[in-house]
C-alpha cells in the first residue's frame, strides 16, 4: 500500500511540473512534500523534497526565463522559431493536427515609459511574459520580438479552430490585465493580439505564418486597445498598401514634395501682421496639392510625424529668415507639433539647435498644441518638453480651444501663452448672440489668466469686426487670407504693409 501511495505521489508531482512554470509557484513545494508525507510517509517526504528541486534544476522548468529576450537576440530567436515551424508544418496534415502563431502587442507602451521610466517598463514586460507562459500549455512557446511584442507558437493539437483561438486570446488578455504592483504603485496594461492558423497564410512556411500573425496583430493594435484580430488575406493587401504609402511619404519628404503653406495672423489692435502659421501641403505628382486631411492619417499610420515635424520646422524657420533678409516684418512663425513629437525627450534640444542654426531668437517660434493633447494627457515628458520650450522663450499656443475640455490647472501646467478659439465658436459670431456669449466668456477667462487670444476660421469682415469688438487680440482665417506658398506669402506681406488702412481698435463690447 505504501509503495502504491508513493507511486501516486510521485506521479502527481511529475504532473505538477507542467504548471510549475513560474518562480512564484515554488511556494507550493512545501505543500507538495507534506502531501507526499501524508500519503506515503517519510520516504516520500525525503524523495519529494530532494527530487522535485533536482528535476526542476535539470529541466530548467523553474528557472526564470528571460521574457524580454535579453538572453537571446530577437532576430536569432525568431529565426529558430521559423526553422522549427518549417520542420513541423508539412507533417501536420498527415496527423490531422493543427498549430497557430499569435503575436501579442502591448498597448500604450509609450505612456508606460513616459510615466514610470525604462526600468519599470522592462519589469512590467518581464512579468507579462511570465503571465503569458503561465496561461499556455506545456509545449507552447513564447518568443520576444521587438520591445513590447511577443510571438506565441502553439504546440500541434488535434482540434484548433477560430473559436478556440479567440478563447485563448481572451484568456491571455485576462492574464495580462491583472494589475502589477511595482514600488507601491499599481500598473495596469492591456494587449492587442493577432493570430493566424496554419494553412491560412499565403504560403505553408514558418515565415509566412509569422508574418500573417504580425499583420493581424498590427491591425488589432490599430483597432485597440485590447483588440483581437484573426488574419485574413485582405489584411495582407492593406498592409502592402500602407507599406507602399509609407515609402511614398518618405520619398515625398525627401524630395521636398511636402512643404508648408503660410497663413497670416493679424492683430485686431493695429491691423499689422503678428505672425504666420505654417500648414503642411503635399504637392503630389499625380493628385495635385493635398491638404492635411488627405494625408495626415497616413502619416500617423506610417509613424512619420517626427520626420514631418522636422521638415515643417526647417521650412518655417527658413521662411522667417528669408522674410527678414527681405526687410519684411514678421514677428513669429507658428508650427504645429503632434503628441508623438511632444513625447520625444530630445525635442527641446532639436528645436534649440534649429533656432541656433538660423540665428533666430526662441520668441520668433510659436509651438502650437491641440487642446485635446493637453486635456487628455498627464504625460510628464509632454509637460516637461512644453515647459522647457516656454522657458527657452518660445510661445505656446493652445489650438482648437473649446473642444478638448482643458482645465485651468492644465493651462498653467503647460505654460500656455495664447488660446486659439476654435472656429466652431467663430462662425456667425457677428449674428448669433449665443456665439458672442461663448467667445466673450473665453476672452474673459484668458484676460483673467493673463493669456492672449486668437480666433481662427474667420471668414467674413463682420466676424472679424465683432471679434475685435469683443476684445479678441488676433484673428486668422480665409476672410483675411488663405494659406499661401512661400512666394505668394512674400508678395502678400508686401501688399499688406503698403495698405494705408488698418483695423481700428474698438472698445470692448458690454455683454
Amino acid at each position: 500500500m505504501a509503495d502504491t501511495g508513493f507511486a501516486m505521489a510521485v506521479n502527481r508531482a511529475i504532473r505538477m511540473l507542467g504548471w510549475i512554470r513560474r518562480p512564484e509557484f515554488l511556494v507550493f513545494l512545501p505543500a507538495i512534500t507534506l502531501a507526499g508525507f501524508w500519503i506515503a510517509g517519510e520516504q516520500a517526504l525525503i524523495l519529494l523534497a530532494l527530487g522535485i528541486p533536482l528535476v526542476l534544476a535539470v529541466t530548467g522548468t523553474a528557472a526564470p526565463a528571460d521574457p524580454a529576450g535579453e538572453a537571446e537576440d530577437p532576430t536569432t530567436a525568431l529565426s529558430r522559431v521559423i526553422t522549427g515551424l518549417d520542420r513541423v508544418l508539412p507533417t501536420l496534415a498527415q496527423g490531422g493536427r493543427g498549430t497557430a502563431c499569435l503575436v501579442v502587442q502591448f498597448d500604450d507602451l509609450d505612456t508606460l515609459l513616459d510615466h514610470h521610466g525604462r526600468a519599470v517598463q522592462s519589469e512590467v514586460l518581464s512579468r507579462m511574459a511570465d503571465r503569458l507562459r503561465g496561461a499556455l500549455r506545456v509545449g507552447d512557446t513564447v518568443t520576444a520580438l521587438q520591445v513590447g511584442s511577443f510571438l506565441i507558437t502553439l504546440a500541434p493539437v488535434r482540434r484548433l479552430d477560430l473559436e478556440t483561438l479567440v478563447q485563448l486570446c481572451v484568456r491571455l488578455q485576462e492574464a495580462v490585465g491583472e494589475p502589477v504592483s511595482i514600488g507601491g504603485a499599481r500598473v495596469y496594461v492591456t494587449c492587442s493580439i493577432g493570430f493566424c492558423i496554419a494553412g491560412r497564410s499565403a504560403e505553408l512556411s514558418g515565415r509566412s505564418l509569422v508574418d500573417a500573425a504580425q499583420a493581424a496583430a498590427d491591425e488589432a493594435l490599430r483597432q485597440g486597445p485590447a483588440a483581437v484580430r484573426a488574419f485574413s488575406a485582405d489584411m495582407e493587401r492593406r498592409r502592402a498598401q500602407r507599406d507602399a504609402l509609407r515609402d511614398s511619404l518618405e520619398l515625398a519628404l525627401d524630395r521636398g514634395e511636402i512643404r508648408p503653406h503660410f497663413q497670416p495672423q493679424i492683430s485686431t489692435d493695429t491691423g499689422e501682421i503678428s505672425g504666420f502659421e505654417a500648414l503642411a501641403r503635399w504637392y503630389h505628382p499625380e493628385r495635385g496639392c493635398l491638404t492635411p486631411a488627405d494625408f495626415l492619417p497616413a502619416v500617423e499610420s506610417a509613424d512619420l510625424f517626427d520626420r514631418l515635424g522636422e521638415v515643417m520646422l526647417f521650412h518655417a524657420l527658413s521662411a522667417l529668415t528669408e522674410w527678414g533678409r527681405a526687410g519684411l516684418n514678421v514677428p513669429s512663425i507658428a508650427v504645429n507639433f503632434s503628441a508623438s513629437e511632444l513625447r520625444n525627450p530630445r525635442l527641446p534640444e532639436r528645436i534649440r539647435w534649429e533656432l541656433d542654426r538660423f540665428d533666430l531668437q526662441p520668441a520668433r517660434l510659436t509651438v502650437e498644441i491641440l487642446e485635446t493633447v493637453v486635456a487628455q494627457s498627464d504625460n510628464d515628458v509632454i509637460s516637461g518638453n512644453i515647459a522647457q520650450l516656454a522657458a527657452m522663450g518660445c510661445g505656446v499656443d493652445l489650438d482648437d480651444f473649446g473642444t478638448g475640455h482643458a482645465s485651468i490647472a492644465t493651462l498653467r501646467r503647460f505654460r500656455v501663452r495664447r488660446l486659439k478659439i476654435d472656429r466652431s465658436y467663430v462662425t456667425r459670431v457677428d449674428q448669433d448672440r449665443e456665439q458672442q456669449r461663448m467667445v466673450a466668456a473665453i476672452i474673459s477667462l484668458a484676460d483673467r489668466l493673463g493669456l492672449e487670444t486668437l480666433a481662427e476660421g474667420v471668414e467674413t469682415a463682420g466676424e472679424q469686426a465683432m471679434l475685435s469688438q469683443l476684445g479678441c487680440g488676433h484673428v486668422q482665417g480665409f476672410g483675411l487670407a488663405r494659406p499661401m506658398a512661400i512666394d505668394d506669402a512674400t508678395q502678400w506681406i508686401g501688399r499688406h504693409a503698403a495698405r494705408p488702412e488698418r483695423i481700428p481698435k474698438i472698445g470692448l463690447r458690454g455683454m
